[in-house]
């Protein structure tokens, strides 16, 4: 397994992304053992949208491919949770984690010599959505937001932004990349681990991860869009309006996705390196890139300024001072409730929340957004570069 300070330093290797949601969390936030126990659960950013959120989990499985990472699986598996709006604010709300998935996250953390988190302030992290509420929407009419989480990381990361965007009318998927998770755990209560990270070192490895995930995209977007979709509130969802956004290796996966499957309209990188450059023939669907300083032209990771040129449609190029890699996720609300980084944690999912927000609204619902257009004076840490 790649150290912290690997990974913290090579933004444009494989290891810019493996295990981040994991490791970055903590080289900078862990106390003592005993400080740790007084750590309360995480409690979510409430959304900001008009709509209550319901939400769901699906276990889909891909029998046209076995798994990449797991060469006696015959088939993919995948979970993937739906946020979407909901009609009442009623009901259990939905667990952010299970207890095995926070265990494992954490062994993780603590083969890199950083330990100090108790699991359920994880698994008992307070979510805003509601499990199986009723949704609200009227037929082909809710723009669906794919979600893909960094590497190592599970889908949950991403919920202060899933939610967000439910509450003002969204379906949003997000997606377990199984093997690529520290742990995802299936129905029938078994719970894979990050077989994947036992190939970083591995020639290739970023691209095949890359091209993996679009797969699994691609594979959703049947699921949901098809005959005989696997939600029964898939009718909701207008299939001519479908956006991809992504953190670190999800982030970097969203313009592959786009490049292979048409039905993703625009596309989204939070601080992820781009392990595939772009083809001669460009991009020309709408793209933002959001990141922290690394990601600055003549940072540290050079795939920004190399495939700048080859996105040939609407375009913009972020970064946001005293954001690191892990403030586009979760878990600088957790980082807060032991000592509070850079940029408060509220103020990181707003920053991130406002800014993805706009790109989509204005993108798939055709909305002017002057935040996109200039710096704004709310947000002086956001940076545009070209």
């Amino acid at each position: 397994m790649p150290d912290a300070a690997k990974i913290l330093h090579m933004p444009t290797s494989v290891l810019r992304s493996a295990l981040a949601a994991a490791v970055v969390l903590l080289t900078f936030t862990a106390p003592a053992a005993a400080a740790a126990e007084r750590v309360p659960a995480l409690v979510l950013s409430e959304p900001t949208g008009p709509h209550p959120v319901g939400t769901t989990s699906l276990h889909l499985v891909d029998e046209s491919r076995p798994d990449p990472w797991v060469a006696e699986k015959t088939v993919r598996e995948l979970m993937v949770s739906l946020w979407y709006p909901s009609r009442t604010a009623q009901g259990r709300r939905a667990p952010y984690m299970t207890a095995r998935e926070a265990q494992l996250l954490l062994e993780n953390l603590k083969e890199q010599h950083i330990e100090g988190l108790p699991a359920d302030a994880l698994s008992g992290a307070r979510t805003n959505a509601f499990t199986d509420a009723p949704a609200l929407g009227h037929n082909r009419r809710l723009p669906l937001v794919v979600l893909s989480p960094g590497f190592g990381a599970p889908r949950s990361s991403l919920t202060t932004l899933a939610e967000d965007l439910a509450s003002r009318g969204y379906v949003v998927a997000g997606i377990d990349h199984t093997y690529e998770s520290a742990g995802t755990t299936f129905p029938d209560g078994h719970t894979t681990t990050c077989v994947a990270c036992r190939s970083l070192d591995s020639p290739g490895f970023g691209k095949k991860a890359t091209k993996g995930r679009a797969a699994d995209v691609s594979f959703v977007l049947d699921r949901l869009l098809g005959p005989d979709p696997a939600w029964k509130g898939a009718r909701l969802i207008d299939p001519s309006r479908i956006a991809m956004a992504g953190h670190s290796l999800g982030g970097a996966s969203s313009a592959w996705t786009m490049l292979t499957d048409a039905r993703v309209r625009a596309g989204i990188n939070l601080d992820g390196g781009l392990h595939i450059p772009l083809p001669d023939r460009g991009l020309s669907r709408p793209f933002l890139m959001m990141g922290a300083n690394s990601h600055k032209p003549g940072g540290r990771d050079a795939t920004w300024g190399r495939d700048w040129p080859r996105m040939t449609g609407w375009k913009r190029w972020l970064t946001v001072e005293g954001m690191d890699h892990l403030s586009f996720s979760d878990f600088p609300l957790l980082a807060d409730r032991i000592s509070p980084g850079p940029i408060p944690g509220p103020r990181a999912v707003e920053i991130t929340r406002n800014y993805v927000g706009a790109f989509v609204d204005l993108h798939l619902r055709q909305r002017p957004q002057p935040l996109l257009e200039r710096p704004s004076r709310r947000y002086p840490e956001v940076k545009f570069w070209k």
